[in-house]
């Protein structure tokens, strides 16, 4: 074989041989937390009844909202939810009959764990080489997600500071539960999931009494329920007649 053609069968052979990587990354926030967090914010808007508002000229006040966890997502499903029962957005304050300032007083998610069984230790070192780390041997263990939102929204005259309308306290939250049984899992269900799951995977809908929510089923708060400041629409007073021309009666 000549030069040219060994040097043809080697540039063959590692096109052939050759390989490559893929880089993966992660966000900085979980998928799982994102979901758990606007999901919780969805249900909360859905229970705020703006109908007091229908027709009528306002502007969203979020100031209060500073330093709310995924701010942007809870202005947005509130401007949304305002223009889907009638009301007319404005962008300047001072245009606007009518202002309406929204606050949330919890937006977030809350994590806790069970576990029957061993957790991970460390133990001293006898041997050189030993491990020092004892691995965690679960017989039953379960980890609880659960996203809260507490959200209130009330609308005043901005010329006048009359009050016009309140919702009340709206509160809701989402939930995910993993299990583990016998080092099998983690099986995954809650109100995030459409069904459990088992690694990732969706499982068939059979009946698991470990895992008791199949998923897709929403928070019960979202059906009306609040807490102490109850919705209100307020009546505004009717406006004062013109006055009359000096000497006219």
């Amino acid at each position: 074989m000549t030069r040219r053609g060994t040097l043809v069968v080697v540039a063959l052979a590692l096109a052939v041989a050759g390989c490559g990587t893929t880089r993966m990354t992660d966000t900085q926030r979980a998928a799982t937390e994102m979901l758990l967090v606007s999901q919780a914010v969805d249900n909360a808007v859905a229970q705020i009844d703006c109908s007091a508002l229908t027709g009528k000229e306002v502007f969203l006040d979020t100031q209060y909202l500073d330093g709310t966890v995924d701010k942007g997502y809870v202005i947005s499903s509130l401007r949304q939810h305002l223009l889907a029962h009638g009301a007319r957005l404005l962008e300047d304050r001072k245009q606007a009959k009518y202002v309406v300032e929204a606050r949330s007083g919890a937006v977030g998610t809350d994590r806790n764990s069970l576990l029957l069984g061993t957790p991970q230790m460390s133990v001293p070192a006898v041997m050189v080489g030993q491990p020092t780390q004892l691995p965690e041997i679960a017989l039953m263990k379960k980890t609880d997600m659960k996203g809260v939102a507490k959200l209130a929204v009330f609308a005043y005259n901005r010329q006048t500071g009359e009050a016009v309308w309140q919702s009340g306290l709206v509160d809701s939250r989402s939930t995910l539960k993993d299990w583990w049984v016998f080092g099998a899992g983690p099986f995954s269900s809650g109100s995030i999931r459409r069904r459990t799951e088992l690694a990732g995977e969706e499982l068939p809908r059979l009946p698991m009494p470990f895992a008791p929510n199949s998923g897709g089923d929403g928070d019960p708060r979202a059906k009306g329920k609040t807490a102490d400041v109850t919705p209100a629409t307020h009546t505004e007073p009717a406006s004062d007649p013109p006055a009359k021309p000096t000497g006219e009666r």
